[in-house]
């Protein structure tokens, strides 16, 4: 679990989950809505904010219900869905992959803000069979909000919903999804300069902003321009993925025994021209992997008494990928089993060559 985040429940495989800032938002909600319920109905006293805090409970379950129709979408097209998010701006659904297709992703992003509508079209129908009091003031809040998040949801620029659907658009328009990825991220920023100028918007229609104006006004805009700058630091990866190929990265390497001394597998290394040491069996069976850095950080005066198998990783099923690997396919297989080093195998289970974290990474800068 990352940091500051508590488990709720875990439903069919997919966590749900709050960040701790879920519980300011709670408590400014039930101030604020406590404060307005005190002036309208002061016989409430204290009691309002009992109000505050359910109003609080129920608008996030609009929003754990407006996540859960992402998950649904996503499992129906057979992507894997880890975790349900909620923080203080909303949630946000964890997929694993991407959609293949303009519709998938088009179906996936537009149910959330479909289903705030929805909900909040519910409620707004309610109202007036919800008598006069705080249940009253309570599903006109949540009529609104729900309507309010549908609609905002759906402005084009990414981080949010929206800005998938015009991703979606422009990728079957164009046939290019990164073409797609840019152009609804740039509409996340103009997004976010609108969202900082809200507070002015305001003075133009004669109403006077207050400081949770500008500070939403901030705090969203921040938001959305932190997302929009993500996806396009992803595009500009993305462009670069097809172009990486294991064996084009890899370097040569050589088998030692794990009693060798360092020193000796270096010498042996160098004279071979190889840029990687493997642990080898008396059968000549890779069994374990030289970590570079631990080479690096190895006095040279010790290197002599140091046996080379002391410095290796023991070799997992996750550390031997095929030599074949390319683009998404290569970096889903670093991705399952994180490591430094990998070793390249051959189709017919020979080694190819070894491949460094470290120089896919410079791949990426310089590709």
């Amino acid at each position: 679990m990352p940091p500051g985040t508590l488990r709720l429940a875990t439903v069919s495989g997919i966590d749900i989950t709050i960040r701790h800032s879920w519980f300011l938002i709670v408590g400014l909600i039930a101030v604020l809505t406590g404060s307005r319920l005190r002036e309208i109905e002061p016989e409430l006293g204290n009691a309002s904010y009992l109000v505050g805090v359910a109003l609080a409970v129920m608008l996030y379950v609009s929003v754990l219900l407006h996540e859960v129709s992402h998950a649904v979408a996503a499992r129906a097209f057979q992507m894997p869905v880890t975790s349900i998010n909620l923080h203080f701006l909303g949630g946000a659904t964890e997929m694993e992959g991407e959609a293949t297709t303009p519709w998938r992703e088009f179906v996936i992003a537009v149910v959330g803000p479909l289903t705030s509508l929805v909900l909040g079209a519910i409620a707004y129908l309610a109202i007036d069979s919800s008598g006069d009091g705080p249940l009253r003031y309570t599903v006109v809040a949540l009529a609104w909000a729900n309507l309010v998040v549908g609609v905002l949801n759906l402005v084009p620029g990414l981080p949010l919903d929206g800005g998938r659907v015009l991703q979606a658009a422009v990728w079957a328009a164009t046939h290019r999804r990164g073409l797609g990825v840019t152009v609804a991220a740039w509409g996340g920023r103009v997004a976010a300069v609108l969202a900082v100028f809200y507070p002015m918007i305001l003075l133009l229609f004669g109403r006077q902003p207050q400081i949770i104006d500008y500070l939403m006004a901030f705090t969203i805009g921040g938001f959305l321009w932190a997302g929009a700058t993500q996806a396009l630091v992803l595009a500009e990866v993305r462009t670069k993925v097809p172009g990486l190929r294991a064996r084009s990265l890899a370097r040569p390497a050589i088998g030692v025994p794990a009693d060798l001394p360092l020193s000796e597998a270096i010498r042996r290394a160098q004279e071979a021209n190889a840029g990687s040491l493997l642990i080898v069996s008396s059968l000549g069976q890779p069994e374990g992997i030289v970590n570079e850095a631990a080479v690096a950080s190895t006095p040279t005066d010790r290197r002599p008494w140091m046996p080379t198998g002391d410095l290796a990783r023991r070799l997992e099923s996750g550390l031997m990928i095929s030599a074949d690997l390319t683009g998404d396919d290569l970096l889903r297989a670093m991705q399952t089993t994180p490591a430094s080093e990998y070793v390249l195998v051959e189709p017919s289970g020979s080694v190819y060559g070894v491949l460094v974290t470290k120089d896919v990474d410079s791949a990426f800068r310089t590709g």
